[in-house]
């Protein structure tokens, strides 16, 4: 029963009903990463309402695993949350590039390590309440040293890190590891590494 009635919820009429009509769009602020509007909606009740939207050009992430298992992470301080934070390595995609571009250019610049192997693990949206932004995550294998790292942005300073994975899902319990894409991609190599152990 549960499951038809989900299924009725969910068909594309049903789904239109809960559209929410833009009536007008103001753009208050353009900046380097987001610009932020603020829309006049109506409401499938036929109310109004104001819906404040962050528009972002979306990102990358990269889950960089070495041949010896290890996962290359970096550690930043972040002004947001005003804390250092273990992420592994990501950025803003740049206009026009394809998000396999901006994650080799990130892991290269961020790490100093290139790789041979790039895999698209899933991409997802970050707070579909307010912003836009969706984050395209990739699995990095066969890595190498550059000779020559990349110049990462004038305002940005990491330090890398290499953790088994035994010691990345304990800088999640620690909450030294706190961001949502680190975090799945932590648990993602967890449970690849359970399935090949399993076969």
């Amino acid at each position: 029963m549960y499951g038809a009635s989900y299924r009725d919820r969910t068909g594309d009429e049903e789904m239109k009903s809960l559209e929410e009509k833009t009536i007008a769009k103001e753009q208050i602020f353009s900046g380097k990463v987001i610009d932020l509007y603020v829309e006049d909606v109506e409401l499938p009740n036929g109310k109004a309402s104001k819906r404040e939207i962050v528009k972002h050009p979306g990102a990358v992430a990269v889950l960089a695993v070495t041949d010896e298992g290890k996962i290359i992470m970096v550690k930043q301080f972040r002004k947001p949350l005003e804390r250092t934070i273990v992420e592994i390595p990501a950025g803003k995609l740049e206009k026009g590039e394809e998000p396999e571009y901006t994650a080799l250019r990130e892991l290269e610049e961020e790490t100093g390590y290139t790789a041979k192997k790039l895999t698209k693990i899933t991409a997802f949206y970050t707070s579909p309440g307010f912003a836009d932004e969706i984050v395209h995550v990739f699995l990095a294998e066969e890595l190498s040293v550059l000779e020559e790292k990349r110049e990462l942005d004038e305002d940005e300073f990491v330090e890398v890190m290499e953790v088994t994975l035994e010691d990345a899902l304990k800088l999640v319990e620690s909450r030294e590891v706190y961001d949502a894409k680190t975090a799945y991609a932590i648990q993602y190599l967890q449970l690849k590494e359970a399935l090949q152990a399993q076969k």
